[in-house]
């Protein structure tokens, strides 16, 4: 049987140790890949020191991921059918950045992207568009484009400015911003979109999709703002966010508030990424009666699990991010947000890998120290461990 390494993790609160696991075939609708980087999260350090979300040891963790296809299983697309809709996997060519999936499958080590060889689901990747993305910027990829697009699925969000498919999902649009006789729509934007903790992977990429939210002829959005500190505030700014505030500044949320005032915007709509809900909380309490109809709404979604002893805040959501309960579903959901809309904005160069990878080592023994570094904290960039290069 053929064996591959990973960086199996034997106990709560221990250390990773490099061991030999057995390579799994694919089912239906799975890849195995060979694991060339990955990238680190948070959550990481968090299951590895506490084990949130295992159930069972041994066993290997990691999402982030970029690789080669190795092997594919039945029903998976090759690009020779009709209902391939444009995706195309094949073995020993296809490069790819993925999702592991290994806590929806009940935390099978399987699934798992820290070791040389992981099964995902063909939903969960995305072909990269060219030789010319290494390895390393591809695995930053999927967390920080999933969880962002989470978000706007939770906020109600219609998906506008991509190709989607509109028979299973329910925000998909294909309207191109031209009324019924053809003619171009009126911008109605009075709406800013605010992503806090923007200069986080998920944050980085909540301002470039929240970017192409806003250009959107159909979008209710004027503007984007964020928050990041003040050393990465350009960064932020680069990606495409209108307004850049530092989250340092005691009066963060009152310069907020008085520049969409300023800007004649309402704010009703926030991707809290990392950072403080209740900063979210008071910025969004401020705009509930304002604007047209003086509505009483607002909602926030927030990557970091909600606090239980969070204030409540009448008129305000608050939606922890996570894909549906329901297999079915959340392929769907992972179908376009990796395969719908991270493919084809790569392929247009309208979005990019961000924040820029930092790589810690080479070698599955370098997770270790990886996560330590991420334990300690960093800005502005993306851990990597080059696995197989």
């Amino acid at each position: 049987m053929p064996t591959h390494l990973a960086a199996v993790s034997a106990a709560q609160g221990q250390r990773f140790e490099i061991q030999t696991r057995p390579t799994p075939k694919p089912g239906p609708g799975e890849l195995l890949i060979a694991v060339k980087s990955v990238a680190l999260n948070p959550v990481d350090h968090i299951m590895r020191d506490q084990g949130l979300f295992i159930t069972t040891y041994p066993t290997v963790i990691g999402f982030d991921l970029s690789g080669l296809v190795l092997e594919v299983g039945s029903d998976v697309p090759t690009g020779n059918t009709e209902n391939d809709s444009g995706l195309s996997f094949h073995p020993g060519t296809t490069r790819v950045a993925a999702y592991a999936s290994f806590v929806l499958h009940g935390c099978n080590p399987d699934y798992a992207a820290f070791q040389e060889r992981c099964l995902v689901p063909w939903q969960h990747a995305v072909p990269l568009p060219d030789e010319e993305m290494s390895w390393n910027h591809a695995a930053t990829l999927p967390v920080a484009a999933q969880v962002p697009l989470c978000a706007w699925d939770a906020l109600g969000i219609p998906r506008l400015g991509a190709v989607a498919d509109s028979g299973s999902n329910p925000h998909a649009s294909v309207d191109h911003g031209l009324d019924a006789e053809g003619r171009k729509k009126e911008r109605k934007q009075k709406e800013a979109l605010l992503i806090w903790g923007a200069s986080s992977s998920v944050g980085t990429m909540g301002v470039q999709s929240g970017r192409l939210l806003k250009e959107d002829l159909n979008s209710s959005f004027a503007a984007v703002y964020a928050t990041a500190g003040s050393t990465n505030m350009k960064y932020v700014s680069s990606l495409g966010a209108d307004r850049v505030f530092d989250y340092k500044d005691s009066r963060v949320v009152d310069m907020i508030v008085s520049a969409a005032r300023e800007d004649d915007l309402v704010i009703r709509h926030c991707f809290l990424a990392i950072g403080d809900l209740a900063s979210c909380q008071a910025v969004l309490e401020a705009f509930l009666e304002e604007g047209e109809g003086g509505q009483r709404r607002a909602k926030i979604a927030s990557a970091p699990p909600v606090p239980t002893d969070a204030d409540v805040i009448d008129g305000v959501e608050v939606i922890f991010l996570r894909p549906s309960a329901d297999e079915g579903e959340r392929l769907k959901q992972f179908h376009y947000w990796m395969g719908t809309w991270l493919r084809e904005n790569l392929v247009k160069k309208v979005v990019k890998p961000s924040p820029e990878p930092t790589i810690v080592g080479k070698g599955l023994g370098a997770i270790n120290a990886g996560l330590d570094m991420l334990l300690q904290g960093v800005s502005c960039t993306k851990l990597v461990v080059e696995v197989e290069q």
